[in-house]
């Protein structure tokens, strides 16, 4: 086969419509292999060429007469040295880092690993076995698509509502799907799909991981699979388990096709991405790509004994984010998703871990600088995962401007007070208002704080309120997995019931769960299913559980179809009041000309609260008044747009309690607009209650009211 020298960039596979020019980076390799295949299936290399060329150590080489659809992957020498950080093994077929596609999945075999398995001498052993039959291979792909005029949403943070749903428990089951789109990309851009999302009142989707991932072993020979995908191993190749054509790359155009479809709809993409780590585990772990190419580039090892990994995450593994080769590959990544598949957003998992310059977490590290000052990620929504199991991990507010958090602090508050456990008044202030103390002294804004109340690592929203602890019998560690989740709240009775009294408070938990979640300054995050009352049994750690357990069931009885209706009054409400999504914190002062703070606190009897009654542990009650100022939000033309005064009323007792409703002015009144003890009933109070009047409450409930008349203060 003829070959030319070709270029050492652009690393990974390019096709230029007359060949391919390939490239790998390995620093301490000795020679370089590109193998080619017939096809996925095949188990023989057709052709295998020697890379001479190194520059700046990248390998690279390019094949003219080359076309999209080639399967290919390498073989890397070097040395076997455990000990010393190296792990090269010629005999084991290797995916390429960057891999824009890969042709099926790992086939679990012995062969799979670099070390001779049941050896005694463990990994510091060597095999020499083929695993060509068993490893997926990388494809060539055409990069070409028409996008049309279709380019990043740029949705203000402020107004940003996020479902977070998994690309095929969302579509799996729904019935208006056509049976081959269901659990795929494609299942994303049906009307049913599309309508859903439109009518829920959602202007995000953060998908759980879409990158190429592994079925851990252990996994695997449990019947089992990692459904959640956090077990990347391919960082720009979309995952071939949610195409409909699992063809020569074709799901990259699928995947294309999703994004711009939901574009279409008015709907932003963001990545839940896992960049942290990858699927080879620590050094009993196999050799899938990195490994095998530069063990010691690319991973963190411990400094006295390099035959071990520094895991920060739990996974065995770390990735080596202060070596620049490294650094490079979750650049690229990440501007390659921006750039060609027109994502609007990252989930950072675990991001903490990424920070790590040495070993502390570190909001100077490079990944930072390098963030901060490119002018395409920078532009996008970064959300970090702000915590890792290193020491010093937990980083709720810690991380620096420009990046969003999913707020911890938010969701263990809000779970606390609606449970009815006293003493939360002061912390539950915070949560409602922004998390100021987390946020404010860095500059950052109110929409820092992502809120959530339930995501896809615990229990989804009905069984939060039904079940007292955790059901993970299926995933077959003798319900020992997952966490222990103390917030639960099961009114009482643990799972099903035919009491309606019981049945009604689980609901009305959800709703006063989900009122707070939607009247909170900052940006909610829905876990998606949530409002159809998705259920996982009391599975509390479905991450391995591809199966009805999963899957959204959209079979809804009575009760679902009323809480769905529920969820998309109280988005659409949070959408019509810019006094809940403000882009400053409040101030707690007095607006310009009038006679009310932005932001005032009560207690029952219609008294501002006090120092005294913020630190009583026995309260659970209290009112605060939203001051619908005219700089809450600006039209399109920079205008003021005046807001209504809203009143929250909260009472978490589990007993009825009466509430006087303050009166700052003569003659004015409160509408009722949404009662979580009343639903159906909202709005139909048509006089409205005056100043000074007593609003009963009953126990465990939320109640909004609206003052008469715009901006009437």
């Amino acid at each position: 086969m003829r070959v030319w020298p070709g270029q050492p960039y652009p690393l990974g596979a390019t096709w230029d419509g007359e060949g391919v020019n390939f490239a790998i980076f390995s620093e301490h390799a000795t020679a370089v292999e590109l193998c080619l295949f017939d096809g996925p299936e095949a188990t023989e290399e057709s052709h295998r060429i020697r890379l001479e060329e190194r520059t700046d150590q990248v390998w690279h080489v390019y094949i003219p007469g080359l076309w999209p659809g080639q399967h290919y992957g390498y073989r890397v020498h070097g040395p076997y040295a455990p000990q010393e950080g190296h792990r090269f093994n010629h005999h084991k077929l290797l995916i390429d880092p960057y891999a824009k596609a890969i042709a099926g999945t790992v086939e679990w075999s012995d062969a799979m690993f670099g070390y001779r398995m049941g050896d005694p001498k463990a990994d510091l052993s060597f095999d020499t076995r083929n695993n060509a039959s068993n490893i997926p291979k990388s494809v060539v792909i055409d990069q070409a698509f028409t996008w049309g005029g279709d380019r990043l949403l740029k949705t203000p943070w402020d107004r940003t509502v996020i479902s977070e749903i998994h690309v095929k428990g969302f579509t799996a089951r729904h019935p208006d799907i056509p049976d081959h789109m269901r659990g795929t990309y494609s299942g994303l851009t049906t009307p049913a799909a599309i309508d859903h999302l439109l009518e829920l009142g959602v202007t995000a989707v953060e998908l759980l991981p879409v990158h190429h991932f592994v079925r851990d072993k252990h996994l695997a020979d449990r019947g089992l699979t990692n459904y959640w995908g956090y077990n990347t191993i391919g960082f720009f190749a979309p995952d071939i388990r949610y195409t409909v054509s699992p063809v020569r790359g074709r799901g990259v155009r699928e995947f294309k096709t999703m994004v711009k479809t939901l574009h279409s709809a008015g709907i932003e993409v963001i990545l839940d991405v896992v960049y942290n780590h990858t699927a080879e585990g620590n050094q009993l772990g196999p050799t899938l790509s990195f490994r095998g190419i530069d063990n010691s580039a690319y991973y963190r090892l411990i400094d006295n004994d390099r035959r071990y990994y520094m895991d920060y995450t739990g996974c065995g593994n770390t990735l080596n984010v202060s070596h620049p080769r490294t650094l490079q590959l979750i650049m690229d990544s990440l501007r390659y998703w921006v750039t060609e598949m027109h994502v609007d957003g990252f989930r950072f998992d675990l991001a903490s871990t990424l920070a790590r310059e040495l070993h502390a977490v570190d909001r100077l590290s490079a990944f930072f600088d390098i963030l901060h000052q490119d002018p395409i990620l920078s532009q996008t929504k970064l959300i970090a995962e702000p915590w890792d199991v290193g020491e010093g991990g937990y980083q709720v507010g810690n991380f620096p401007v420009g990046w969003a958090e999913w707020n911890g602090k938010y969701r263990d508050t809000i779970r606390r007070y609606i449970k009815g456990d006293g003493g939360q008044m002061a912390e539950l202030a915070y949560r409602l208002t922004g998390s100021s103390d987390l946020y404010s002294t860095s500059g950052r804004r109110p929409f820092a704080s992502v809120n959530f109340v339930t995501a896809h690592d615990g229990f989804t929203l009905h069984d939060l309120v039904s079940y007292s602890g955790k059901h993970n019998e299926a995933n077959g560690e003798n319900n020992q997995d997952g966490t222990n989740d103390n917030d639960s709240w099961n009114c009482g009775v643990e799972g099903p019931s035919n009491d309606p009294a019981i049945l009604e408070l689980r609901e009305r938990q959800k709703r006063n769960f989900l009122t707070l979640l939607f009247l909170s300054q900052g940006v909610p995050m829905l876990c998606g299913g949530d409002e159809i009352g998705r259920t996982q049994k009391g599975n509390n750690n479905a991450y391995c559980q591809d199966s009805e357990i999963s899957w959204f069931d959209w079979n809804l009885d009575r009760a679902q179809q009323d809480f769905l209706a529920f969820v998309k009054d109280l988005i659409a409400f949070r959408k019509k009041h810019p006094v809940l999504r403000r882009r400053r914190f409040f101030q707690g002062r007095h607006i310009r000309g009038s006679e009310v703070k932005d932001l005032a606190w009560f207690r029952p009897d219609g008294k501002e609260m006090t120092d005294d009654d913020w630190n009583a542990g026995y309260a659970k009650s209290l009112v605060l008044r939203l001051a619908g100022d005219a700089i809450a939000e600006r039209d399109q033309k920079g205008r003021p747009i005046v807001d209504d005064t809203l009143l929250v009323i909260l009472n978490a007792h589990h007993t009825p309690m009466a509430f006087t409703l303050p009166a700052h002015k003569r003659g004015i009144r409160w509408h009722p607009v949404l009662d979580t003890a009343l639903p159906g009933e909202n709005g139909k109070q048509v006089t409205g209650f005056k100043g000074g009047e007593q609003y009963e409450m009953e126990a465990r409930s939320i109640a909004v009211l609206r003052l008469n008349g715009k901006h009437e203060h």
